[in-house]
């Protein structure tokens, strides 16, 4: 996609994450598939922001999640209903120094994230929940908060920002039943 059509969108106003700790915590899902678990939504409460990495699969899910944070999403290839028309493909956002991006199909990115100076790709698509490094990058893919497929597990991500560095960590919610 040409960077001029790439840019970052939210549904609320976008404001730099600078609390008075100068460290932020960001949720991040993706693969909803019109589904949002309560569980989640009690796990991510307080976070400072959410990143949701498409196929969100619904419209009325995202100002649901609205109410946990402000969200910054991408459009998922099952976006594809009118109230996901205006979402973009991808988007960036800068929280404390370090740059990230997010892409919905990481088969699909059309920057060299390493030239681009990003910290950190989220990703989704696949399901499955990954944590890697790659010329010093962070990939994360937080797997998939929908139905479950195949037998991969429910998970999240939690990324932890400050200054200095970016953790992230993988949340599970086990099978209910």
């Amino acid at each position: 996609m040409p960077a001029a059509k790439r840019r970052r969108i939210c549904t609320n106003d976008w404001r730099p994450l600078v609390g008075t700790t100068g460290a932020s915590v960001i949720g991040v899902v993706s693969d909803t598939h019109g589904v949002l678990r309560p569980d989640v939504v009690d796990a991510l409460a307080g976070v400072d922001r959410l990143i949701h990495a498409g196929d969100v699969g619904n419209g009325t899910l995202l100002p649901q999640l609205e109410q946990v944070a402000p969200v910054t999403v991408v459009r998922g290839n099952v976006d594809d209903e009118a109230w996901a028309v205006a979402w973009p493909t991808s988007a960036t956002l800068e929280i404390h120094g370090h740059k990230l991006h997010i892409v919905h199909d990481l088969a699909l990115i059309d920057i060299d994230p390493a030239r681009e100076g990003f910290s950190v790709v989220i990703y989704g698509h696949s399901h499955k929940p990954a944590i890697d490094f790659r010329q010093d990058i962070l990939y994360l893919n937080p797997g998939s908060v929908g139905p479950r497929r195949f037998r991969l597990p429910v998970s999240y991500a939690v990324l932890h920002v400050n200054r200095r560095s970016v953790r992230p960590v993988l949340h599970t919610i086990p099978p209910s039943g």
